[in-house]
């Protein structure tokens, strides 16, 4: 297993999300070595939930493909292991609280674990609740990514005291989708959480452009790129690995 940390070592890290199965397991497979090769830092793997309430409608639809697809957990944990060989960088799984709650903790953690995935984040869990989570993943050397939002305020340094792995840092308020503009004093946000933890810090929630990228690394350690990477694949299919790795070329070139 890769430790989450290796992402940020002595570089400001890309972070590529793509959803499990979107539009199959087998192409799934073929992109998250592809952002590898093309110079994703760390791969976050969706996996499609009927109800994703942190999502908008880009990822909302690939869940849904993916879904039809017949993307399912132990499918999604089979297609991860058999890249263990190939793999140089971090996976961690975006996940939401029930699916995991229902496979089971452990046996969803230890199941992780011989996939090799790194992490999870659950966004759907709040910070409080986070224990039984926790011990769960604690047992097999998975961290549990925490989330910071806007909103979060007088919460930040009790949140990023208790943080591993990395932090999840939302740049706006609403759900994923690229955005023109953001106006969040992000500046400030990554300073506050600075001053109590050393754990890096990673943007996400609407970056889509090499100038985002570029503005947003200065302060924080890395960025997030979802919806814009599973926007090329929900319109080019399983022929998405040029225009993906273009892409991902890109914006890491931008940090």
């Amino acid at each position: 297993m890769i430790k989450i940390k290796e992402a940020f070592k002595n570089k400001k890290a890309f972070i590529a999300y793509l959803m499990a199965g979107d539009p199959d397991l087998e192409s799934s497979a073929k992109y998250i070595l592809a952002a590898q090769e093309a110079g994703a830092d760390m791969v976050e793997i969706g996996i499609p939930f009927s109800d994703p309430v942190a999502e908008g409608k880009v990822i909302q639809e690939a869940s849904i493909r993916a879904l039809n697809a017949g993307a399912r957990l132990d499918k999604i944990f089979d297609m991860a292991a058999s890249l263990k060989g190939a793999l140089r960088i971090p996976i961690v799984f975006m996940t939401y609280l029930n699916p995991v709650f229902v496979y089971g903790y452990n046996r969803f953690f230890a199941r992780c674990f011989e996939a090799g995935i790194s992490g999870a984040i659950i966004p759907d869990m709040p910070f409080e609740e986070q224990g039984e989570a926790k011990a769960a993943a604690s047992k097999y050397n998975i961290e549990i990514v925490t989330l910071i939002a806007p909103t979060s305020k007088e919460r930040i340094s009790k949140i990023a005291k208790g943080a591993e792995g990395f932090i999840y840092l939302v740049s706006s308020m609403g759900v994923t989708g690229t955005r023109d503009k953001i106006t969040t004093d992000l500046d400030a946000l990554v300073s506050e959480i600075k001053k109590v933890t050393n754990i890096p810090i990673a943007i996400g929630f609407g970056i889509s452009t090499p100038g985002q990228a570029a503005s947003f690394s200065k302060s924080a350690d890395g960025v997030i790129v979802g919806s814009a990477i599973v926007n090329i694949i929900g319109k080019q299919g399983a022929n998405a690995k040029l225009e993906l790795s273009d892409y991902i070329g890109r914006m890491k070139a931008a940090l």
